[in-house]
């Protein structure tokens, strides 16, 4: 059985997680279009795909049990294989098209913070996942710690334009979260279809 205060405590992590994605993504798409950053609009598809994993995992927690364990983990798989698709089509068009985003400061503040808050709240919910024994927690962990390395990977690619004039770095960031995506995703969706799922 479940300590309630652990249960309690990963309910409000992914609350915090849902809380600063719902702002992030709008934030974080505005100033996507403003720059025409191939990089900037697949982080908040990426914001986006966070918080329906997180919506997932509530749903998951708020079960009472094991029986959802495989679907949670197939959806959060197919999701990250979603953002693949679009981040690598939206990348491959901004370098074939030649597009050349614009600087972002807004966009730059807001993947500072978000390393910084990503971190912590992954290793909060590693904690808590490894303490109540749920795989979904554990991976939804995972996922947000590499938000905050996209965030980071993003963060270089838009710098990079914004400092040396190097439009190409933005969508080459983008293909970041295409590995992400596929890497992420495959993983999710394996141990959903494992035995015991």
């Amino acid at each position: 059985m479940a300590s309630p205060s652990l249960l309690r405590r990963g309910l409000l992590l992914e609350y915090a997680t849902l809380g600063w994605n719902v702002v992030g993504t709008g934030v974080v798409l505005v100033a996507a279009a403003r720059a025409g950053s191939a990089a900037l609009a697949g982080f908040g598809f990426d914001s986006a795909i966070e918080i329906f994993a997180s919506i997932v995992v509530v749903w998951q927690l708020k079960g009472g049990g094991r029986a959802r364990d495989g679907m949670a983990l197939k959806l959060i798989g197919g999701a990250f294989m979603a953002l693949a698709a679009y981040v690598l089509a939206q990348s491959a068009w901004t370098l074939m098209a030649g597009a050349h985003p614009a600087p972002s400061p807004l966009g730059v503040a807001w993947l500072v913070a978000t390393c910084a808050v990503m971190l912590v709240l992954a290793w909060g919910k590693h904690v808590t996942g490894r303490a109540l024994g749920n795989p979904v927690l554990a991976t939804e962990a995972r996922v947000t710690l590499i938000d905050a390395a996209l965030a980071g990977a993003v963060l270089a690619g838009v710098g990079l334009n914004g400092l040396a004039g190097w439009w190409w770095a933005d969508p080459a960031a983008g293909l970041v979260i295409v590995y992400y995506g596929i890497t992420e995703g495959r993983a999710a969706w394996r141990h959903g279809t494992a035995p015991g799922s």
